[in-house]
């Protein structure tokens, strides 16, 4: 089993006041709201009754709030990684969607067309973003051989994974719904994975 994580759950982080106003969230540091932060109780108890070896968060707020609650008492490694953080929206960056189209409509246009290509001004495409992922996502293999591991990290990031993992083509991530406080289950296995559970939201 060398070189592959046995279990890999990728968790994408709680609510924030943004993700509650529709902001673009990528690299802003905003900590979690109260709905947030019974996501991250209702993740810890999800997470209490299963064998983990190692929690990974993205370095922000929102996700070491909810790698630490994830590990709790237990005398388990918290790591940080930036590679699992958001795509950066640049300046689109705290905006919602109806203030970016009126701020940069051209800017809007050519990234809506071709978002894997394409950034905001100052931000980072699709492919970019995905590149630094999958190079994370190989890295677990060999720091993390034959372990479970939980990765608290965002919404494409985990999109990105399955898109790979299962080729589907990654101009069409939007297709996978991951809810905020979800997650979703990856096995390893010699030469293939398995995805056993996407975005199941712990109550």
């Amino acid at each position: 089993m060398a070189n592959i994580p046995r279990r890999v759950w990728l968790v994408r982080h709680g609510q924030t006041d943004w993700n509650r106003a529709g902001r673009y969230q990528s690299h802003t540091d905003r900590p979690l709201t109260d709905y947030g932060r019974r996501q991250a109780r209702a993740l810890a108890l999800y997470f209490a009754g299963r064998k983990v070896e190692a929690v990974i968060h993205s370095g922000l707020t929102r996700t070491a709030s909810i790698a630490r609650a994830i590990v709790g008492a237990r005398a388990l490694p918290c790591l940080s990684s930036e590679d699992w953080r958001e795509a950066s929206h640049g300046v689109w960056e705290g905006l919602t969607y109806a203030e970016v189209m009126q701020r940069y409509p051209e800017d809007a246009a050519n990234r809506f067309a071709d978002p894997l290509n394409n950034a905001p001004a100052g931000g980072e495409s699709l492919a970019d973003m995905a590149e630094r992922v999958m190079a994370a996502w190989r890295r677990l293999g060999y720091s993390h051989p034959g372990q479970r591991i939980v990765v608290v990290t965002h919404a494409t990031p985990i999109q990105v994974v399955l898109c790979m993992l299962t080729g589907v083509p990654l101009r069409d991530h939007w297709r996978w719904r991951i809810d905020l406080g979800s997650v979703t289950a990856i096995d390893g296995y010699p030469g293939a994975t398995i995805v056993r559970t996407v975005n199941l939201v712990p109550r």
